[in-house]
């Protein structure tokens, strides 16, 4: 198994190491798919760490000042991609009172010479998000729309086409077909909806953002305009789920079925559990899913294999001003208060940590830990490249590692602690046996880094 492994980390290793980030405030160039079909890399080859943050009303409910104090929020935290919905409902108007569609009709978007529409202030959202460097992953009608039949197959070619002929050289666009739906819902709508897209668009990548518990692999994973896959581990918790297939609160096992697909596509969690909503969503007298529960997310999928992550605040998702009527999932936040919580601030750790050492070498390894690998909250999950691992832990256990699975007489071990994005030494350690580990605190969170000594890796992240 280790020789195997090593024969596929070295083809990938050919790609390229470690690379600095895009730069900050760069107009982007598209993303792609890395040769071996597993990760997004820049169009030199550069890796792309897909971070992306969820404001579905972005285009709805904030002004245009609202929306740069947003997207510079958001720069500075390190997230480089923000999902938005381009309708909301058939009715969709922005801050300015401009329709989007006449009379809902899908296929009859309202533009007005005067440029002063709903698109034309879409148009002016993706330049301020492309001078900051960051992309829209955008979703062009979330799934309510079309089990209303306000789109349909007699309008969803017109409506593709127009957004491919406005949108589809944009250099920062990503498309999330779907919309919180399941797939075998209207099949033939979603397929010709992907298929139009990709007919009039020029090197966007193009997925299905899923029903919660679902995943895009289940219906379209050999769809040609399917570039990557994405799944919605969904807000509830353990003995919460009775979804047929579902794996609760495990969003990795999610990775690992996606990734023993052929052709392989990368795959990502594009709706964990959102930062306090309520446990299970619809309850508000539940608890609140915390900072630490979107770590764990977060963590679990990228070692699983994900080739990024999507976080979420309840609050900011929905944009939630004092003056809304109501607030949705009993959020009690307005969405600028919300910005930071610290969830949102801890994911650029996770991004720090796996561009600073060889990135599309990084592959899932659980024969890292000697015996059990935990079951819930237990689970310590692992991954690794030639030189280097990582193994995070939730509950912050103590855990036995076998050594000797990458390459090295001697190891230098860190623990990285995933709140502050700090390393902290832990000694030289041989590179043989069986190790136990026992993190700095118990309770907490943490990564073990395990570096080849003779690598010569600087601290993680």
């Amino acid at each position: 198994m280790k020789h195997q492994f090593d024969r596929l980390v070295l083809a990938a290793a050919l790609l390229t190491a470690t690379a600095p980030l895009h730069g900050e405030g760069t107009p982007p160039a598209p993303i792609r798919v890395s040769p071996d079909g597993r990760w997004f890399q820049h169009h030199d080859g550069r890796p792309f760490f897909w971070l992306g943050d969820t404001a579905w009303l972005l285009f709805q409910k904030l002004d245009r000042a609202e929306t740069e104090r947003y997207l510079d929020d958001r720069r500075r935290k390190g997230f480089n991609i923000i999902q938005v919905m381009v309708l909301h409902t058939a009715e969709s108007r922005n801050q300015a009172g401009a329709a989007a569609l006449a009379d809902g009709d899908a296929a009859r978007p309202v533009r007005s010479a005067e440029g002063a529409d709903y698109w034309s202030h879409i148009d002016w959202v993706l330049d301020r998000a492309a001078a900051r460097g960051l992309y829209l992953a955008m979703v062009p009608a979330w799934g309510s729309i079309v089990k209303g039949g306000r789109l349909n197959e007699n309008n969803v070619e017109a409506y593709a086409r127009f957004l491919g002929e406005r949108y589809g050289r944009r250099l920062n666009v990503v498309w999330l077909n779907g919309g919180d739906i399941q797939g075998d819902l209207k099949p033939n709508l979603w397929r010709a909806l992907g298929r139009t897209l990709r007919s009039h668009t020029s090197g966007q990548l193009i997925t299905f953002h899923p029903f919660g518990r679902t995943q895009s692999s289940t219906w379209f994973h050999t769809e040609p305009w399917l570039d990557f896959n994405m799944f919605q581990s969904g807000h509830r918790r353990y003995g919460q789920d009775s979804t047929p297939g579902a794996k609760e609160e495990d969003n990795w096992r999610y990775v690992e079925e996606d990734l023993a697909l052929k052709p392989a596509k990368p795959t990502l969690d594009g709706e964990p559990s959102y930062e306090h909503i309520p446990q299970g969503l619809h309850d508000p007298a539940e608890p609140r899913w915390t900072d630490r529960d979107a770590r764990r997310y977060a963590y679990w999928a990228v070692l699983a294999g994900a080739a990024g992550h999507t976080y979420g605040h309840s609050s900011v998702m929905q944009m939630h001003k004092r003056t809304d009527v109501r607030a949705s999932y009993g959020a009690t936040k307005t969405w600028d208060e919300a910005l930071n919580d610290p969830g949102a601030g801890q994911m650029r750790h996770l991004k720090a940590l796996v561009l600073s050492r060889p990135y599309f070498e990084r592959r899932n390894d659980q024969s890292l830990i000697a015996g059990s690998n935990g079951q819930r909250y237990d689970r310590v999950i692992a991954a690794r490249g030639r030189d280097y691992a990582f193994i995070y832990t939730h509950t912050g256990r103590p855990f036995e590692v076998v050594m000797g699975r990458i390459r090295g007489r001697q190891t230098r071990a860190w623990w990285f602690d995933p709140r502050t994005g700090l390393a902290t030494g832990a000694g030289r350690i041989p590179n043989r046996g069986v190790r136990r580990f026992q993190p700095p605190v118990a309770g907490q969170d943490w990564v073990l880094v395990l570096d080849n000594s003779a690598a010569g890796f600087g601290p993680p992240a």
